[in-house]
């Protein structure tokens, strides 16, 4: 009970997040979002730092969970197209809906880390399912030096997301292909 109520309270500090920022994460704000009586995030979250550290746990969580569900939907990728679509597939997520919410959170968790290195260590960048498929690719590809080009092209995907959740709109598939393109190289 008390790891679902844990989970609970993270996710509503997710929402809270993405709703107000950082100022707006408050002990108090997740109690209301999640609809427990006051006190009760105190109570498992003692501090701030335990607060955002749980909150950081839980995006990786549901990230690392999310890129998996991505790479069971998806074939294995042997073209540049079948890379470019799954890619054009992840950012639509990460620009809408719930996947929407979490970048918000994660990019102002990512700043908060810059200060905070319990927190930079949480959200360093962990193997997975999609980061395998995409190292794979360019290994199969023939890429030299396939673990910064993995890097490289993923970090640049951010970047493109991080643009488009300020700015507005969608990635657009032409940039994708140009990373693609220069990952290749």
């Amino acid at each position: 009970m008390a790891s679902d109520r844990r989970t609970l309270l993270a996710d509503a500090a997710l929402d809270v997040l993405a709703d107000e920022g950082m100022r707006g994460l408050t002990h108090r704000a997740v109690d209301r979002k999640s609809a427990m009586p006051p006190g009760t995030t105190s109570a498992y979250f003692r501090t701030r730092a335990a607060l955002l550290t749980g909150l950081v746990t839980r995006l990786v969580q549901l990230d690392q969970a999310e890129l998996q569900t991505l790479a069971e939907e998806l074939a294995p990728l042997h073209t540049v197209e079948e890379l470019v679509d799954g890619m054009v597939l992840l950012t639509r997520q990460r620009l809408t809906g719930e996947g929407r919410r979490r970048s918000l959170a994660r990019h102002a968790c990512a700043v908060e880390s810059v200060r905070d290195p319990e927190l930079r260590e949480i959200l360093v960048p962990r193997e997975n399912v999609g980061r395998e498929a995409v190292r794979q690719f360019l290994v199969t590809h023939g890429v030299t030096d396939v673990d910064n080009r993995t890097h490289t092209l993923l970090t640049c995907i951010d970047g493109l997301v991080f643009d488009r959740l300020v700015n507005g709109g969608e990635v657009q598939r032409e940039a994708l292909e140009g990373l693609v393109a220069a990952a290749l190289r």
